[in-house]
């Protein structure tokens, strides 16, 4: 049977106020973007004509994902669908179904199998550009002795990894412009403003000697040394995702 491929899926981590939801506001047909809100309906940081709505129950997201697949109802309406953050979702179900169910055990089985079917069934046979944002957390990895960023997750998701579902995972910071220099490309570009400010908001995309502890991931070759750090623009990392696997 043939189905939906997916090569389209970004993850975009980090800290609050680290420029994640900020960097959807170049997102190609806004119109056609589904934003699915997670944060109880905190608003976006600019003026956005996303279809958007605010989900009080996670499973309202696998909902949405199966509206827009193949013979979903809203399949010829989007084309992107964007999930803020993956974080709160899960703390979502958590709160909703875990903290107060009678069977714990149970319950947190359902919690991996909620979000693996999310990801391995609806995200995956949705045929659309996917981009789930998430909140990042520095632990000390005592095995090897060095600071890891990571997304938080608990019960037995925490042992693969919640960025292992993901085809590409980039990390949304604040970088001294000083830093920055190094690293012009086309896909960079510093303003007046932000070197009077003396940072930028960026995306990071490969790891540096400074940040061997990031699970930063990429195809092979989707991206120059020299562009370890681009503007934080996701609609820059859809144009390069569509041009590698054209």
């Amino acid at each position: 049977m043939s189905q939906a491929i997916n090569d389209q899926l970004v993850l975009i981590g980090g800290k609050s106020a680290g420029g994640k939801s900020a960097s959807l506001r170049n997102l190609r047909n806004p119109e056609r973007v589904l934003y699915l809100n997670c944060e109880s309906g905190k608003r976006l940081p600019f003026p956005a004509k996303f279809k958007q709505f605010t989900i009080t129950d996670p499973y309202q997201v696998h909902e949405a994902f199966a509206a827009v697949s193949p013979g979903g109802t809203q399949h010829d309406n989007f084309d992107v669908v964007v999930v803020d953050t993956l974080t709160y979702l899960l703390d979502m179900y958590e709160s909703l179904y875990v903290i107060n169910s009678a069977n714990t055990q149970k319950a947190w089985g359902d919690f991996a199998q909620f979000f693996k079917h999310l990801m391995q069934q609806l995200v995956a046979g949705c045929g659309k550009q996917v981009i789930f944002l998430a909140h990042t957390l520095e632990n000390l990895n005592e095995s090897e002795m060095n600071m890891e960023t990571k997304v938080p997750v608990k019960g037995s998701l925490k042992n693969n990894g919640i960025e292992s579902y993901f085809s590409i995972v980039i990390a949304a910071k604040k970088v001294p412009t000083k830093l920055l220099a190094n690293y012009a490309s086309e896909l960079l570009h510093i303003t007046e403003e932000e070197e009077l400010l003396g940072f930028k908001h960026v995306f990071q995309t490969k790891l540096t000697k400074e940040t061997v502890g990031e699970r930063l991931r990429s195809p092979l070759g989707l991206f120059t040394t020299q562009e370890t750090f681009t503007d934080n623009d996701v609609q820059l990392i859809l144009d390069r995702l569509t041009h590698y696997y054209a």
